[in-house]
């Protein structure tokens, strides 16, 4: 490279990848400067576009078009003409786009969440292995085998408020930690540094070089327990620091996450990305966004859908669409929960599965569960004031935070999927993808003898990544799967005045702890589950982790 080049900063991430006759998917790049970049694939299809600036950060989205369905090209990134990836001598096999057949009804998708960025090769990693690092190196290894057509990272891409030793040094050479917020991050430029500590990993950057992604944030991509309730959020603006903190969040999300989210037709009409590509300089009308984002989420919408063949993919926002207010407390604000709506009802019987990606679990351990709907009716003044003042600090000491925590809306969420699974055009499945919990599990459930669907039901949660979970904790799992569990719940229902639940629900797998990835793979109408866990499989580094199938069983087959 000469002494002028640009060099690539980060990415190539493969996004977005459609199934039109004429193929198109859009690639991700940041950069050292302006320049053109542009990708250039081995089948003459391709596309650039022009870096766009935000807060002194230069990055595209280019949209590759030309592709040939059921199809696989190699690719490579140029900047300003001269070509920055693959890199040389990377040891990885080559970068590819692969464009399903339009009427491919086969889909795999392989989804988790919670990933503290790994330990450089060679380092103790006192978690354990990283599951996408030991995903890529297993791909890496056979570029013939199977692949996830998606992947599906269900929120804690970052941890702002937990960052590693290095990112901690890095932020004490900018500012006195001893001041608020300290060895979190502050403003933009701080996200950055965990994007790029997080996204460099070469492993990882190769992954995300060639199967396509969607993500959805989660609290700790903002801060822990974000929006949890009225009176946090209040307390969390009175900070001095909070503001530049949220907008931060948000700004940062949009850029590296949420915009590749989007497909090449909703790019060409989304104003913002409009107004951004046209500024010579976007931040301050990205900033503006994130602020009315801030002040009122029904602005925006983070929920997105995807198309998969006959697999129809909703990502919900359960974070920043939330409503805080203790009489209509509610997980998803009324625009969003009709975008919802909408979308799991359209065209009835032009998909075979629904998936609806939640980062936070609808189904968890039933005296979980109870716990969170006992706590909601204290905060609610159900049992008066100083119940009330109680619950709040329960709240906030125990995360209770989920579905199970906004009753209406996991009542509501229960009769939208009993609708979208029921009568003769059902799908065979509706599957609900989560993770935050830090383990993974298989949960059922029956609609206590009202019209329940026709389609199978589950709730299939995964997580971490690559993270960890006390002892203590996992024992507490276990324990809320349990009958005297369950009992105890039930007392607390009875206090709350809560009243059941519309549905009642069964484990039907795990719990299972450890770093790990799920996998769905959807042929027709039929569903396969595999549940990967990475495992130290001698000495080595890296190069000695495996990815070991500790679940495998059908969930619908044609019969179903």
């Amino acid at each position: 490279m000469t002494a002028d080049a640009v060099g690539l900063r980060l990415g190539p991430l493969l996004r977005h990848i459609g199934r039109e006759t004429d193929g198109r998917a859009t690639v991700w790049v940041e950069t050292e400067r302006p320049c053109a970049a542009e990708v250039r694939c081995a089948d003459g299809a391709g596309g650039s576009a022009r870096t766009f600036s935000i807060a002194g950060h230069h990055y595209a989205l280019v949209t590759v078009a030309g592709l040939s369905p059921g199809a696989t090209t190699a690719y490579e990134v140029l900047l300003d003409g001269a070509r920055v990836w693959p890199e040389p001598d990377s040891g990885f096999p080559p970068s590819v786009i692969t464009v399903p057949e339009p009427s491919s009804a086969a889909v795999t998708v392989t989804f988790g969440s919670c990933r503290w960025a790994a330990k450089p090769s060679g380092e103790h990693d006192p978690v354990g292995p990283d599951a996408l690092d030991t995903l890529a190196s297993r791909l890496a290894a056979d570029p013939a085998a199977e692949r996830p057509d998606v992947l599906l990272l269900l929120g804690d891409q970052v941890y702002a408020d937990e960052v590693s030793a290095d990112t901690r040094a890095w932020l004490a050479g900018r500012r006195d930690l001893d001041e608020p917020p300290g060895a979190e991050v502050a403003d933009y430029e701080e996200y950055t540094r965990l994007y790029d500590e997080s996204w460099r990993d070469p492993e990882v950057r190769w992954l995300l070089s060639t199967v396509p992604s969607c993500m959805i944030f989660d609290d700790h991509d903002v801060i822990d327990d974000w929006n949890t309730s009225a009176a946090w959020l209040a307390e969390m603006r009175a900070l001095p620091w909070w503001r530049e903190r949220v907008l931060s969040g948000l700004m940062s999300y949009w850029v590296y996450q949420h915009l590749g989210n989007l497909s090449p037709a909703e790019l060409e009409s989304d104003p913002l990305f409009a107004a951004v590509r046209a500024a010579d300089d976007g931040t301050d009308e990205l900033r503006a966004f994130a602020a009315r984002a801030d002040a009122d989420p029904a602005t925006v919408r983070w929920s997105f859908r995807r198309d998969f063949g006959r697999t129809r993919l909703l990502m919900v926002d359960t974070r920043a669409a939330r409503v805080l207010d203790e009489g209509r407390r509610s997980m998803l604000d009324p625009e969003e929960a009709g975008w919802l709506r909408e979308q799991a009802l359209e065209d009835p019987g032009s998909y075979d599965h629904l998936l609806i990606g939640s980062s936070l679990p609808w189904l968890l351990p039933p005296l979980v569960h109870d716990t969170e709907g006992w706590n909601a009716a204290l905060c609610r003044g159900e049992r008066g004031a100083r119940w009330a003042r109680l619950g709040e600090k329960v709240r906030r000491a125990a995360d209770l935070e989920h579905w199970a925590a906004f009753p209406p809306s996991f009542a509501a969420l229960a009769s939208l999927i009993a609708e979208a699974g029921r009568g003769p055009e059902a799908p065979a499945g509706v599957y609900v993808l989560s993770g935050d919990v830090h383990h993974a599990y298989v949960a059922e459930p029956d609609w206590r003898g009202a019209p329940g669907p026709d389609a199978r039901v589950l709730q299939l949660t995964c997580s971490p990544v690559h993270n960890s979970i006390p002892r203590m904790i996992q024992l507490g799992f276990h324990f809320g799967w349990s009958r005297v569990g369950r009992r105890l719940g039930h007392l607390l229902a009875r206090h709350g005045r809560t009243g059941r639940p519309p549905v009642h629900w069964e484990r039907t797998g795990g719990p299972w702890f450890g770093n790990q990835l799920m996998t769905l793979t959807l042929r027709g109408r039929s569903a396969r589950l595999r549940l990967d866990q990475a495992r130290e499989a001698g000495p080595g580094g890296r190069e000695g982790r495996r990815l070991i199938a500790v679940e495998e069983r059908e969930l619908t087959g044609p019969e179903d």
